[in-house]
């Protein structure tokens, strides 16, 4: 008889872990989600429908792989845990539009792989994962600066981390992590997953972050890796001003001086406010006059 039951409740997902006899790897973060209403309601948010293709990082025993399996036209799931691919190939049988691979995410030719893995490449892409913590932002960052053409991506992290992303400037979860997924994407954070409906349950809540790329990019600037350059120098002495910071990056000489100040001057920016005081928009412009105004 077909075993009917979602995966994700706690009894199933227990009996699964029995069967297979396996046990966490704390160093790969973990964590199975034991609540299928949750993950419903991961996959609505996500809006995935049979015109969908869908990646997803982490499968874990392929709880919310069988949500998506569900709704979407195909799914690649990318699991670096070896011992969890039987598994996969038991929970996930029934599912003929899953292709499991047993590849580290952020090593693997994305490319290469959604064209040899999607029977139609043309349909929206999108990815739906349970996020490591420990490896969250490599893996979105992976995406983003990939030539993949993600339209959106529907991801759970850790509540911190998620407010860090979606935060607006002034704010103090406001960082160079917060600019460097706004440039490409817009962020909202969709709702909170409490820790208890996790095995093992972790230390701190989590957080379902949506994120929709732009047409194109938030702010227009010269060089994307002196913007981002700039951005992560303005945040990493956190208490400083903008100008001690800028001081300790790109060096104190007399010349590098007056070529940041000049370039302050160009872009209308008080020297003496704090990095996280400033829009995407002052960073553009602050970056744009730094690559125009030589040294």
């Amino acid at each position: 008889m077909k075993d009917t039951r979602d995966i994700a409740t706690p009894s199933k997902t227990k009996e699964i872990l029995q069967k297979h006899g396996f046990t966490f790897k704390k160093s790969l973060g973990q964590n199975f989600l034991t609540e299928p209403n949750i993950l419903r309601k991961i996959v609505a948010t996500a809006e995935i429908d049979d015109r969908t293709n869908v990646i997803e990082v982490g499968p874990g025993i392929g709880a919310l792989t069988e949500q998506l399996a569900k709704s979407a036209k195909e799914v690649l799931a990318f699991e670096i845990d070896e011992r969890l691919i039987p598994v996969l190939a038991d929970t996930l049988h029934t599912y003929k539009n899953v292709n499991v691979i047993h590849q580290d995410v952020l090593k693997a030719d994305l490319l290469k792989l959604t064209a040899e893995n999607f029977t139609d490449n043309s349909l929206p892409l999108k990815v739906v994962a349970n996020l490591p913590y420990y490896i969250t932002t490599p893996i979105m960052m992976h995406f983003l600066e990939s030539d993949l053409p993600v339209a959106e991506m529907v991801v759970m992290m850790q509540k911190e981390v998620a407010d860090r992303i979606s935060a607006e400037p002034g704010t103090k979860a406001y960082g160079s992590l917060s600019i460097a997924v706004q440039y490409f994407m817009e962020a909202k954070l969709a709702f909170i997953v409490p820790k208890t409906v996790f095995v093992p349950q972790p230390n701190v809540d989590s957080a379902i972050l949506k994120l929709t790329r732009r047409s194109q990019p938030a702010v227009e600037v010269i060089s994307e890796k002196e913007f981002f350059k700039l951005t992560k120098a303005a945040f990493q002495l956190r208490r400083k001003t903008l100008w001690n910071n800028l001081l300790h990056a790109y060096g104190k000489d007399d010349a590098t001086k007056a070529w940041l100040t000049k370039s302050l001057e160009r872009a209308a920016i008080d020297p003496k406010r704090r990095g996280e005081t400033l829009s995407l928009a002052e960073f553009a412009a602050l970056s744009n006059a730094m690559m125009t105004i030589s040294k």
